[in-house]
């Protein structure tokens, strides 16, 4: 019985536009257009290359005959994981998520603990008339380096006069990355116990933190009737009618990495630039491959939690070497997968990794 990307495999004209856009064509065996020729003829695939799919999108974005080659990666790792050929971390990561319901398997009453670093209390959104929601990503809820972004992100709606309440421990993973790795039955739980909470609260709009965050919820969570942005595409407007007015300067050269889930797959380019441009002595600078072409960082989907076995210089190490040679002094994304991939490879170069919301709060 032929499956939905099955049918899709069969119009494959193997132009290979595909393995051209790929980030990991040419530095592993990984071949997606290879892979969905033998999806076509139903031949047997090697259990470890689906697994070095990101999830970046590009084959899809690219294909010709609309085959979307990166959901045929999805459905080979689903039938991988109904055998039981999961790779040891990632099978930890689907676990914690399923008992904590996120990756890292922390406490879900921890998961509001970055709100102790605010001077301000964060309201529950049931306690708020605007009933905008403020999601704020595992990663960023439990991850030291990353949880700085929703302190930065709730300050910064908070002086511009914005009204948003949290879920707090309600909130479940979002599980863009659980669906990306073909655990299809864990995915459906944490979207069932998510739109569950919506209703319940009457959740009017939401702001993701997370790239990730916001492309599954506005594109695999049904028509739910929300609003659903990244921040970025509220504070752009902000700065640009002045209810937010940077006022310190950031005389650095500052180059801005694209994160695939919010450039490539949701065309969100502009206001992270227009924002970035609102600084003052900001240099801002532009990667040879940016906004449709930009390079993928390799966190995407699941490879957040797990490493190829194969040694090759990764696109991380390779990003952090173009910052060097078009003189930037940091690389400023919107995308806490960005971040923790970009951050060593950049320190060890002499470089600075910075999430938008970090520039953007100490000049204000």
């Amino acid at each position: 019985m032929l499956t939905q990307a099955s049918h899709k495999a069969l119009v494959c004209i193997q132009c290979g536009k595909c393995t051209g856009s790929c980030p990991e064509s040419g530095k592993t065996l990984f071949n997606i257009r290879m892979l969905v020729r033998k999806k076509q003829f139903q031949a047997v695939v090697e259990e470890s290359l689906p697994w070095y799919c990101t999830s970046c999108g590009a084959c899809t974005i690219r294909c010709p005959r609309d085959v979307k080659p990166s959901e045929i990666i999805i459905e080979m790792r689903s039938a991988l994981i109904e055998n039981g050929s999961v790779p040891l971390a990632l099978q930890k990561a689907l676990e914690n998520t399923f008992v904590q319901k996120n990756p890292w398997g922390r406490s879900r009453n921890k998961r509001a603990a970055w709100t102790e670093k605010l001077d301000f209390e964060v309201p529950h959104i049931s306690a708020t008339e605007s009933k905008r929601l403020l999601f704020v990503c595992c990663i960023q809820a439990y991850d030291p380096r990353c949880m700085v972004i929703p302190v930065n992100v709730a300050k910064i709606l908070n002086k511009g006069g914005i009204e948003f309440g949290i879920l707090g421990e309600e909130e479940a993973c979002c599980g863009n990355e659980i669906r990306r790795v073909g655990e299809f039955g864990l995915f459906e739980e944490l979207q069932e116990e998510n739109i569950a909470n919506f209703k319940e609260y009457g959740v009017k709009e939401i702001i993701a933190l997370s790239p990730h965050c916001m492309n599954v919820l506005k594109k695999e969570y049904g028509d739910l009737g929300i609003k659903v942005s990244h921040y970025t595409e509220l504070l752009a407007p902000m700065i640009k009618e002045g209810s937010i007015v940077p006022k310190g300067s950031y005389n650095k050269k500052v180059i801005y990495h694209d994160p695939c889930f919010l450039g490539k797959q949701n065309g969100v380019f502009d206001q992270p630039r227009e924002i970035l441009k609102s600084v003052e002595g900001l240099d801002f600078l532009e990667f040879s491959r940016s906004r449709e072409n930009s390079m993928c960082c390799e966190g995407g989907g699941g490879r957040m939690f797990f490493e190829v076995e194969t040694m090759y210089q990764r696109n991380a190490e390779v990003r952090a070497q173009e910052a060097v040679d078009k003189g930037a002094e940091v690389i400023a994304t919107s995308c806490p997968f960005c971040v923790m991939t970009l951050e060593d490879p950049a320190t060890e170069k002499g470089i600075l990794v910075r999430e938008l919301s970090e520039i953007l709060t100490e000049v204000l």
